[in-house]
Order: structure tokens, then sequence, then C-alpha cells
């Protein structure tokens, strides 16, 4: 056996005696990195979440006020249309009228005794056209025009040697526009090549 060779020590101390170990207290200061690191964690994930409800929050309100600001302006153009058109059947019944006076004026024409009938007559359709004019509804102007289906309605067609073909020779019925908006196209002869 080999011998045990005494070391230096510290005389009070015995050889089996181990210094002494004296208690640490807990380690507050390390734990307390990890625990703000969660907390900072947990915080640093609910600001993220609220943020994200928060942007698409955002997202719907400028949504929603776009739908609100287009349906407005939708409203709007449909409001102005009904208002702009909306004497459009009343103008249709009183052309019938402007075409019965115009036949009068054309029948007194052909009588010389009914100057005073005439006349009054001619008055009438003048005043009932500038009542007409004042409502934007305006008479087609068709005679000698080019022919245009939007505007003129053929019944018939007739040889021409002074007008090119498709010119609108003859105006049997006048047409009137609202804006621009036909109410009733011209009812038109319409010359054609020989």
């Amino acid at each position: 056996m080999t011998k045990h060779r005494p070391t230096k020590h510290n005389p009070k101390r015995s050889s089996h005696q181990h210094p002494p170990v004296k208690p640490t207290p807990p380690d507050t200061a390390s734990d307390a990195p990890e625990k703000t690191e969660a907390v900072d964690d947990a915080a640093e994930s609910e600001i993220e979440r609220l943020q994200t409800e928060l942007e698409a929050a955002k997202g719907r309100e400028l949504r929603c006020l776009a739908e609100l600001e287009n349906y407005r302006k939708r409203a709007a153009r449909e409001l102005e249309e009904q208002i702009r058109y909306a004497n459009l059947e009343l103008l249709r019944d009183v052309l019938p009228v402007i075409d019965n006076i115009e036949r009068a004026i054309q029948a007194g024409e052909k009588k010389a005794d009914a100057d005073a009938l005439l006349e009054g007559f001619k008055m009438v359709g003048q005043q009932l056209e500038d009542v007409l004019k004042c409502h934007h509804c305006n008479r087609i102007e068709a005679l000698h025009e080019p022919f245009d289906p939007n505007f003129h309605h053929a019944i018939l067609q007739q040889p021409s040697e002074e007008h090119p073909a498709n010119t609108v020779l003859i105006v049997t019925q006048n047409g009137y526009q609202l804006h621009d908006r036909v109410v009733r196209p011209s009812q038109v002869i319409v010359s054609t090549t020989e």
C-alpha cells in the first residue's frame, strides 16, 4: 500500500472535514431575465395579434366606405337620370296635339277665307313648340338630311335626281328628342337612285 502523504492544511481543520459551504441565496438576477423575456414574448405576440386585427378592421372599414361611396354615386346618377327623363311620357302624349295643330294649319293654308283661324293655329303651334323647347324637347331636323335610322323612320322610298341616295326628301311627321334620347323618330320618305 502506498503511504498517504499529508498535505498542508489548516491545523484547525481535520483532514476528514470539508470546508463549510455557505448557502447561496436563490439567483433572482438570473431568473428575472427569463421571466421578463417570457412576458416580453407574450406581450409582443399579443401586440402583433392586435395589430393584425386592427389592420383587418381598417381594411374592412375602407371597403365599406368605398362601397358606400359607390352606392351614393350610383344612386345620384339614377336619380339624375330619372329627373332628366321624367317628362318623357308626358311629351309623348303632347306630340299628337302638335300633329293636329300642324294639320289644321295645313288645311287653313288651303282656304283663303280662314286667315284668322290659320293665324291663331300658328300662334298656338309656336307657343306649344316653345314650351317643348323649354323642357328640352326639340324637333329633329330631318328634311334634306342624310337618313339616320336612329332619328328617322322611313315609310317610303322615292327616286330623286336632285338628291343623293338615302336623303330625306319629305317629312310626313316630325320627330322629337328629349336631351339626347329620341321621344319619337321623324317619319320620312327617303330618296333612292334610279
